[in-house]
């Protein structure tokens, strides 16, 4: 069980000063008496590694890092949950997942070498794509969530169609892989490491065939992955990755992008996705571009930026009614605010949120229209 006290010591575990600071922040912590992220590393530190890895409470972090932006020992706590997962999986023992883990099957089913996919017919004649580009659009599992979440009447695939109409307007015919996979994020925050590289090794060689220079991604889980992970567990891309909020706000000030203004004004919100913001520091490019389009005004929930709560679920594990209760007090926040649109820039973000308003005890004052970042600037180019 080295690999255990390892991570305490790569995560700066053994810092924790035990002043609580994370407890009064963590969204699992303000529903959940019976969790801290302090507790957890007390319980890391001085109780068994055995012990520690069957307790069940090991799923419930949210790995959203908001506890990072309070503490003053620089504790990596999103990490160590990570990788003391990492040795939980060895052993057998995962977290309860959502929807039956069909996602989670999913994902390992597409390590299969010889998998054949129907990945591209979402493509219609009036979205342009090339076989050799500077760009490659990597879509990730949004026509698998187009199929999954039917009855959300959500249809995920439109960010992806709306980021290849973008892509277009800025002169871009990206290249756009038939046999791409999963990126593997969730597999990697549920401990399963040994699948995630063979998605991530997959990916990487389907990646460098197409000799591209830049990576397009409109899902900020696939971002932080091809950008951090993928480095650090199966090499370097040899490419740049972008996020399309990044490549909207870079061409704003170019004036390559124009816009439909709004003829009466819509009010909107929005939610910081945890791995765009926190894990990413992306924060203003998004708002540069709301802020960009005529006739739309941006009032910001009481929470957000550093301060945003999660979408309440992660890597489709442990969502309960503590999940429930995080998503709906984030509705009720969104809503609050007198906006007619809440923007999510995560496809996950949106599919909770629509989730928990499908349930019939959800009241009024926690229901608001959602649409993604790129559905809104797609539908309002000239």
């Amino acid at each position: 069980m080295n690999s255990i006290t390892e991570a305490i010591k790569r995560t700066k575990v053994y810092f924790c000063l035990d002043c609580g600071k994370c407890t009064s922040i963590c969204p699992i912590a303000l529903h959940n008496p019976e969790y801290s992220p302090r507790s957890m590393i007390n319980k890391a530190i001085h109780s068994s590694h055995e012990d520690f890895l069957k307790n069940k409470l090991l799923w419930e972090c949210l790995t959203c890092r908001m506890c990072k932006e309070r503490c003053p020992s620089d504790v990596y706590y999103s990490e160590f949950i990570r990788d003391v997962r990492i040795e939980a999986s060895k052993i057998g023992l995962e977290g309860e997942c959502s929807h039956s883990g069909a996602l989670q099957s999913l994902m390992r089913i597409m390590t299969k070498p010889n998998l054949k996919q129907n990945r591209l017919d979402w493509i219609t004649r009036n979205l342009k794509v090339s076989k050799k580009s500077e760009y490659l659009y990597f879509v990730g599992c949004l026509p698998y969530f187009n199929v999954f979440f039917t009855d959300l009447d959500l249809n995920a695939i439109n960010i992806a169609k709306s980021t290849l109409k973008i892509l277009n307007c800025l002169g871009i015919e990206p290249v756009i892989m038939e046999n791409e996979r999963c990126c593997g994020h969730d597999l990697l925050w549920t401990g399963d490491v040994e699948n995630f590289k063979r998605l991530a090794e997959h990916n990487m060689r389907e990646i460098k065939k197409t000799n591209c220079k830049k990576i397009i991604v409109s899902c900020p889980e696939c971002y932080t992955t091809l950008k951090v992970d993928y480095p650090k567990y199966v090499g370097d891309l040899g490419m740049e990755v972008i996020h399309i909020s990044e490549l909207l706000a870079e061409n704003l000030s170019d004036n390559k992008l124009k816009f439909k203004k709004f003829r009466k004004q819509l009010k909107i919100t929005y939610q910081d996705p945890c791995r765009l913001g926190r894990y990413s520091g992306i924060y203003e490019q998004p708002r540069e571009i709301m802020k960009a389009i005529g006739g739309v005004q941006l009032i910001e929930m009481q929470r957000s930026r550093q301060s945003a709560i999660c979408c309440g679920t992660s890597a489709w594990t442990n969502c309960n009614s503590v999940s429930k209760q995080i998503q709906i007090d984030r509705l009720k926040e969104a809503k609050s605010t007198g906006a007619d649109f809440l923007i999510t820039a995560c496809p996950k973000c949106q599919i909770h949120f629509e989730c928990a308003m499908h349930d019939e005890n959800t009241s009024a004052d926690a229901k608001i229209k959602i649409t993604d970042l790129t559905t809104l600037v797609a539908n309002r180019l000239k």
